[in-house]
């Protein structure tokens, strides 16, 4: 069966009843959303502050290929094998980006036996927290129009304004366009474009705020634009941030779904790995936290993209600390890095596993080595997958000290996912944790990034033109130095090159653009030939969803 046919077949708990037996929620603290769908309030948070935390558990992958490996899969599986071996567990997961959804990577709420329903909702509007977060991205642009056809008091430079609008799609026509055409009621003519909503900073914000009164503040530092003499405007500056807030008020709330085995799970925002941070909100994950004694959460993409900016940013700005790290690899991915086509993956080939393996060993490297954490290996298994492969793979990696477990969640749910979930544990009791940053607050914003370049990505160096080296430079003279860099390139390498797989040495990363996040307090170096608004593929997913004659959604995976 399809994954969509195994969702729509799943026996759900309706959510009130959920989180009274499984969370020791009160239903006043509840907002539903039908039967199987909720939002915690905030309120219910002051509640369980004093609680202890439970343990962290970061699940992230090697670096993934066009026919993706199952980390969002692997991650419900191990959270229902958790609950399955009498643990507490709870997941905490992005929501899907409709971009994405529409055209070619697909959702994000696993597959097989190991996901989290209501599918076609979580995949689709959900509680409309994308919604509200585009159309408060979209009220500060207005705003900034309308402040500057109807006076510019506050004098925005047109060929420096910094705001751009967005929407949650793929759509390549609007990454470039002129706005304000028509004549002088409809205002100013310049340039423009659109991002995709989870590339927006509100996005980023919306993340990484720890309340209502943060969420405000935060989005009151965005930078929208800057003046003739470089001096930057505020949405602050334009009285925007109180309004903008209001329509995010109530998706701030923490989203509580559930997977086919009936354990809850939180799926609250979801910033892009390759062009924003990739992580879900904090306020879900501290939440998870204090209700259960092992949370289960992803960082988008390869450890290099995903895990990466979890630990320099997204604990960085909360304090929270992973316990342990799951890194997801697969035997077609192994061989994809060993240098096989996507059409020979399902063909066993020893010599592609064993040169593959690179790829996967630095990434083992780079959590242990770099980030001080414990991991495990965890090979998400395919039924193309040899005997042979499999100890190829437990053989060449049993020096790494990263225990390697074969997981087969996608076929059997939590009980396939049962010795992964009891290694993590004996893990997290038996080995502790060196948390460290990749690198320090005090160090520069080039130094951070050619830090990164050099340690988790394995290059010589950096490089930048003039301009772009002079746009460093002053955020650095502005006083953000000592904010985090988040890294926009692709994700399918190590370098900025997709074509260039395995375990790349020796190479530059070159920055082509740098975005400065003041309301999430982070600078965005865009390399490569990233897009922060993507496009759709040449057959696009949206071409096989349909809805049938008994109104239910098919083609959705």
């Amino acid at each position: 069966m399809s994954d969509i046919e195994i969702a729509q077949q799943a026996q759900m708990r309706r959510v009130m009843e959920l989180a009274q037996d499984r969370l020791g929620i009160p239903d006043d603290y509840l907002e539903p959303y039908g039967h199987y769908k909720a939002k915690l309030s905030l309120d219910y948070l002051d509640t369980v502050k004093d609680r202890p935390d439970g343990k962290l558990i970061l699940v992230t992958a090697m670096t993934p290929t066009p026919a993706g490996e199952g980390k969002t899969t692997t991650t419900v599986g191990l959270g229902d094998a958790l609950n399955r071996i009498g643990k507490k567990a709870l997941i905490c997961l992005r929501e899907p980006s409709l971009g994405p959804v529409f055209g070619m990577k697909g959702g994000a709420a696993g597959g097989g036996y190991a996901q989290v329903v209501p599918m076609e909702d979580i995949n689709l509007h959900f509680t409309g927290d994308f919604n509200a977060i585009g159309l408060a991205n979209n009220l500060l642009a207005a705003l900034l129009d309308n402040h500057i056809h109807h006076s510019n008091a506050l004098g925005f430079d047109l060929r420096r304004i910094a705001w751009k609008r967005v929407v949650d799609m793929n759509d390549r026509a609007l990454r470039d366009l002129t706005v304000g055409l028509g004549g002088p009621g409809n205002g100013f003519p310049r340039q423009d474009g659109f991002d995709i909503v989870v590339a927006s900073e509100v996005m980023a914000i919306f993340c990484l705020a720890n309340s209502v009164e943060d969420l405000k503040k935060r989005l009151g530092n965005i930078v929208a634009g800057y003046t003739r003499e470089q001096k930057p405007i505020r949405a602050s500056d334009l009285n925007a941030h109180g309004s903008m807030t209001v329509l995010l008020k109530d998706a701030l709330k923490p989203n509580l779904a559930q997977t086919l085995e009936n354990n809850p799970a939180f799926i609250h925002g979801g910033p892009f790995a390759n062009i924003a941070h990739g992580c879900n909100s904090v306020i879900a994950t501290r939440a998870a936290l204090k209700l259960s004694d092992y949370v289960v959460t992803e960082a988008g993409f390869g450890a290099d993209l995903g895990a990466e900016k979890f630990i320099d940013i997204k604990c960085r700005k909360s304090g929270l600390r992973p316990d342990a790290v799951v890194i997801v690899a697969t035997i077609r991915a192994l061989k994809f890095h060993g240098g096989v086509d996507l059409k020979s993956l399902n063909v066993e080939n020893l010599p592609a596993v064993e040169k593959g393996l690179a790829n996967l060993e630095r990434h083992v490297n780079n959590v242990r080595d770099h980030f001080g954490l414990p991991c495990i290996v965890c090979i998400n298994h395919f039924t193309r997958d040899t005997p042979a492969e499999l100890d190829l793979v437990k053989k060449k990696m049993a020096h790494h000290e990263a225990p390697v477990v074969v997981a087969r969640h996608w076929a059997d749910g939590g009980a396939g996912a049962e010795d992964l979930a009891r290694t993590v544990v004996d893990v997290i009791d038996q080995v502790p944790a060196d948390f460290r940053f990749v690198y320090e607050d005090s160090a520069t914003l080039w130094e951070k990034v050619t830090t990164i370049a050099s340690k988790i990505y394995g290059a010589r160096g950096v490089t930048a033109d003039a301009k772009v080296r002079a746009q460093i430079q002053r955020l650095q003279d502005d006083g953000y130095g000592h904010y985090p860099v988040c890294v926009a390139k692709t994700q399918y390498s190590f370098s900025t090159d997709p074509q260039l797989r395995g375990a790349p040495s020796d190479h530059e990363i070159g920055i082509r653009e740098v975005r400065l996040s003041a309301g999430a307090e982070f600078v965005v170096m865009v390399c490569g030939d990233i897009m922060t608004m993507p496009g759709l593929p040449k057959v696009p997913a949206a071409e096989k969803i349909d809805i049938n004659e008994a109104g239910k959604v098919v083609g959705l995976f």
